[in-house]
């Protein structure tokens, strides 16, 4: 067990939390935790580039904590009234297609590589960024609804740009 490893594990224990959180309305706290939750993906990162300490598992376990706070948090958000659906949809499905995708390349004995792509990094800060900004407001009681359809559309654009180039990619490499 290395430190980043453990540092991830300890964002994956921070998710249901964040959901507890969100659910009951203390977004100031929900807040304040998932702030916690993006450090220790910044620490975790930063420490296992710094000090060689980078695995696959490592590499596995950083998405698996991305995504499932991600989606854990879009989907509370969107239980509170604070997220549209077709968002949480949009973000939930592209997802479900790339693992998708990948399955099908294993089961094919074509595996791909899993390597993020710029647009998909762009991607997910833009997600999270819009839960911490999402969050935030709920905090701050502040109300920026021309500010939370300008961040739900730039979410959506790059959801949809970050998947044509994912299948973009997987489709060049399933004709090789």
């Amino acid at each position: 067990m290395t430190i980043p490893n453990a540092l991830t594990l300890l964002r994956l224990c921070l998710i249901p939390l964040i959901v507890v959180l969100i659910q009951d309305r203390s977004f100031h706290l929900a807040f304040a935790v998932f702030l916690l939750a993006g450090l220790t993906d910044a620490v975790d990162g930063f420490i296992a580039r710094r000090f060689k300490m980078q695995s696959e598992v490592g590499a596995y376990l950083d998405a698996l904590a991305d995504k499932s706070l991600i989606a854990a948090s879009f989907i509370a958000l969107f239980a509170t009234g604070a997220l549209p659906y077709w968002l949480v949809v949009l973000v939930i499905f592209r997802d479900l297609m790339i693992v998708g995708a990948v399955a099908i390349a294993w089961l094919l004995e074509n595996p791909i590589p899993i390597e993020p792509l710029l647009i998909s990094k762009c991607n997910t800060a833009a997600q999270i960024g819009a839960v911490a900004f999402t969050l935030a407001a709920g905090s701050f009681l502040v109300t920026t609804s021309g500010a939370h359809q300008i961040v739900h559309l730039v979410v959506a654009l790059l959801t949809v740009v970050s998947v044509g180039a994912y299948f973009v990619k997987w489709f060049r490499h399933m004709a090789e």
